[in-house]
């Protein structure tokens, strides 16, 4: 699962795809219903790929979390994000056994399943084991495939 790209905006409801980046900001675009939004250096932006949580050996990348529950989930929906709290933190603590719960409020936990469910959906939710499979088989695949012969070239006379 690549997040290196993918935004949590301050203030702005859902995920955004970093576009473009400009002199005074950068132009992102909703995963949710596709609209472009500008946004400029002082808003407070969070890329997913640089998140962690917090668990009681140090803290954990994101990644690794969202890759936990593809696994559990084999890359389907995880919880919704609007069950109750108590359903929330049992989910959570099967996918994250050593999460801090006193660091980790209902909150964040809330939130992850939210970015979970919404990049699940928009397909971009693959265990690094779906991942590393497609690139043996596109492998494999070229390995298959007939070579061409190389073409003669024709030589000129001098």
């Amino acid at each position: 699962m690549n997040l290196e790209k993918i935004l949590a905006i301050s203030g702005k409801p859902g995920l955004y795809v970093l576009k473009v980046q400009t002199r005074t900001g950068f132009v992102a675009e909703s995963l949710v219903d596709g609209k472009k939004i500008t946004v400029n250096l002082r808003s407070n932006v969070s890329l997913l790929s640089e998140i962690s949580v917090y668990t009681y050996e140090g803290e954990k990348p994101l990644k690794e979390v969202m890759n936990s529950i593809a696994e559990k989930e084999n890359n389907g929906p995880a919880i919704s994000h609007k069950e109750d709290v108590a359903a929330q933190a049992a989910y959570f603590k099967e996918i994250l056994p050593n999460y801090d719960e006193e660091r980790v409020y209902a909150s964040d936990i809330r939130k992850i399943l939210n970015w979970y469910n919404t990049l699940q959906a928009k397909g971009l939710v693959t265990t690094e084991e779906a991942v590393a499979k497609e690139v043996v088989e596109a492998v494999t695949a070229e390995a298959e495939a007939p070579a061409e012969k190389p073409k003669k070239s024709k030589k000129v006379a001098e």
